[in-house]
């Protein structure tokens, strides 16, 4: 049985395709870059911002941390704070989201992505000393 059909091969239809494309290389994007200029720009670009959002970090205190403070006669002082937002820049630069920042007598659960100190600790009330929830610690 002789069946015809209008049907082109497959490599009828990739020689055709690739004939009226030679301007084209097909190893670059829309673009004119390669995937891997594409992957390097990418990644050159994701460093650039995680190293900027690093830079500019400003501490501020969420009200339960404020409570904690006034609760258990916490006073910080200006160099504190500034060790405080040390630490906070050195942790959003190792990619911590919610890091133990240890300070003298003092602990701090400080969430990274949105500069904001949850809660302050002093030696007195860490009686068992477990910090749960937090993916790095920081000793300014």
């Amino acid at each position: 049985m002789d069946i015809k059909n209008n049907f082109s091969s497959i490599e009828q239809i990739t020689g055709q395709y690739l004939r009226n494309n030679t301007n084209v290389p097909i190893n670059k994007t829309s673009g004119g870059m390669t995937f891997e200029e594409v992957l390097s720009l990418k990644k050159s670009t994701s460093d650039y911002n995680h190293s900027c959002n690093a830079a500019m970090i400003s501490l501020k205190f969420s009200k339960h941390a404020d409570a904690r403070l006034n609760e258990r006669n916490i006073n910080l002082t200006d160099e504190q704070l500034k060790r405080l937002n040390d630490g906070a820049k050195k942790a959003s630069g190792k990619g911590i989201n919610e890091s133990l920042m240890i300070m003298d007598d003092l602990a701090f659960i400080v969430n990274i992505k949105n500069s904001t100190v949850v809660t302050a600790i002093d030696s007195k009330a860490s009686e068992e000393n477990i910090f749960t929830n937090i993916d790095g610690a920081v000793i300014v």
